[in-house]
């Protein structure tokens, strides 16, 4: 290499890493070799460099949606065993999880059923399907999220709180049942719902049905608002199916055993909801 090569590529590499194309810096020596070597012309040179750097953006961009989504590992559409949840459509789940159609207008989904009846598993399997087509995802316990924005409340900070959420294009608040109204003043929840109503999506599971939300929310005019907001745009899944783990551990003492893939199987799980 001539002394002239060295200076360009040294001006090669302040120049790429200075523009924050870090991809492009690590690969355009050996891809310029090849292209010596080869005799591409310039386009080809530059497409395949620039080939590289959208690929590497785009499996960095994943990677970041994915830690912060928060999903419980493991929960896939792969393991979710829908052959015991027949109420279920696999077709419809499959749709859901393209996410363009009711992500785009602020639609959202209700999740009912037992606890252990898999609605977490399929919650956080929509969730990392949607963050694998380019979606932002959260994954929360109802009652965390309470407890954060009761905080935030006491801050005067309660609407920036709410705000910041706005980042994710889906929110799924798991357990909300588990939320009652004498942990705190819970209507923060309310004012959460009612911010994202019609512009950011929202994923609920929820071991009751709506006739016992009068226990989550301060007062019955409440509860029924929040209803009304969740529905009015809204799939709504009910699974009311026996527990997997009441069912592994019978079959368990039966003698029986259940293939470790099943949704939500986990022994030392809390139960989902």
């Amino acid at each position: 290499m001539t002394r002239t090569n060295i200076v360009d590529a040294a001006r090669v590499e302040l120049l790429l890493n200075e523009l924050r194309l870090p991809s492009i810096r690590l690969m355009w020596a050996k891809l310029a070799e090849q292209s010596d070597r080869e005799g591409w012309p310039a386009a080809r040179f530059l497409a395949v460099l620039a080939e590289h750097e959208m690929a590497d953006r785009g499996r960095r961009r994943f990677e970041r949606h994915l830690t912060e989504a928060r999903l419980p590992a493991g929960k896939t559409l792969a393991t979710f065993d829908f052959e015991v949840v027949p109420m279920v459509s696999k077709a419809q789940v499959m749709a859901l999880a393209s996410g363009d159609a009711w992500l785009e207008k602020g639609a959202n989904i209700l999740l009912f059923g037992p606890p252990g009846g898999g609605k977490s598993h399929l919650s956080a399997a929509l969730g990392l399907a949607l963050v694998e087509n380019g979606w932002r995802v959260l994954f929360v316990r109802t009652t965390d999220l309470v407890q954060q924005l009761q905080i935030a409340r006491r801050e005067l900070a309660l609407e920036s709180a709410i705000a910041k959420l706005d980042r994710y294009d889906l929110l799924i608040l798991d357990d909300i049942a588990y939320v009652t109204k004498d942990q705190a003043e819970t209507s923060v929840l309310f004012e959460l719902i009612a911010a994202r109503y019609e512009r950011k999506s929202m994923l609920i599971t929820a071991n009751q049905p709506f006739g016992e939300w009068g226990k989550i929310f301060p007062d019955q005019a409440m509860t029924l608002a929040a209803i009304d907001r969740l529905v009015h745009h809204a799939t709504i899944l009910e699974m009311n199916v026996e527990s997997y783990r009441r069912r592994e551990a019978l079959d368990q003492k039966r003698g029986r055993g259940r293939p470790p893939t099943h949704a939500t199987i986990n022994k030392t799980e809390k139960a989902d909801g």
